[in-house]
């Protein structure tokens, strides 16, 4: 059934607009029928409520009996979905789901772990989907927030990562530099990413044949000196431009491809 906007239910929805106001509900919003298949199948994060369009609900025909049975799915008309959450929604699926309380550093099996992103300063929404988004593709273990990160979980953080964000478990690094120091205190070798000069280029360090942790920093400016300086080794990737740099999230990935960890299962 087609329920109206006017709908009680429909509350939490009205907020999506309002970052901090979604969040006090203890809520956080997914978009768009690929990531909310991978808020259901693939996140440990525990679905409020489907909000969707006839045509999208057809689509996930085959998804909903996966939901909670508390998860209510809302069918609603295109037009009103957009009046109700403020904005266009073009593919005509959203999903409410419950934040979970953001864990610390010594929340992770670090003998376990064989890639780490670790992050400083990285606020914009963009970047920090777009280094999700890579960390999914590359089997990172899990992404360490620094300082002054911005929210994996906010809409478009999520969007961008195509869901990655959703997937890769993300910690609090807590003390910072101190972090840095905990992990190579654990056999974590920690690399900076960084385009200073005199720093070696990528090619040029030791193979990456254990655990290891790569660390970026903010674009314009960069990694702090405290970062710099706790860091075990930098490196730098090699520019042939003038501009000097690349993207955080393009050098990460270029990072996290280059200390792929070859002895991990093949990709599917």
């Amino acid at each position: 059934m087609v329920i109206s906007p006017d709908d009680p239910r429909l509350a939490p929805y009205r907020a999506l607009t309002d970052p901090a106001a979604l969040r006090a509900q203890g809520l956080f919003v997914a978009e768009g029928r690929m990531v909310v298949r991978r808020l259901v199948d693939a996140s440990p994060f525990r679905v409020h409520s489907l909000l969707v369009t006839t045509a999208a609900r057809e689509a996930l025909t085959d998804l909903l009996p996966r939901l909670p049975d508390e998860a209510p799915v809302l069918v609603i008309a295109q037009e009103a979905m957009n009046e109700v959450a403020g904005f266009n929604i073009h593919r005509g699926c959203l999903a409410l789901a419950y934040r979970t309380a953001l864990a610390g550093l010594d929340t992770i099996n670090l003998a376990a772990c064989r890639r780490l992103l670790v992050l400083e300063g990285v606020n914009n929404p963009d970047n920090v989907g777009g280094l999700f988004r890579n960390a999914a593709a590359f089997g990172v273990d899990a992404v360490v927030l620094g300082p002054n990160c911005g929210d994996p979980l906010y809409r478009k953080a999520i969007r961008t990562s195509m869901g990655g964000a959703l997937e890769v478990p993300f910690v609090d690094a807590g003390a910072w530099p101190d972090a840095l120091d905990r992990l190579a205190a654990a056999g974590v070798r920690v690399i900076a990413l960084t385009p200073g000069a005199g720093v070696p280029a990528l090619d040029e360090l030791p193979a990456a044949h254990g655990p290891l942790a790569l660390l970026v920093g903010a674009e314009g400016e960069g990694l702090t000196a405290a970062a710099l300086a706790a860091a075990r080794e930098r490196a730098r990737i090699p520019m042939a431009a003038r501009l000097g740099s690349v993207n955080v999230a393009t050098a990460a990935a270029i990072g996290l491809y280059h200390f792929a960890d070859r002895t991990a299962a093949k990709p599917r």
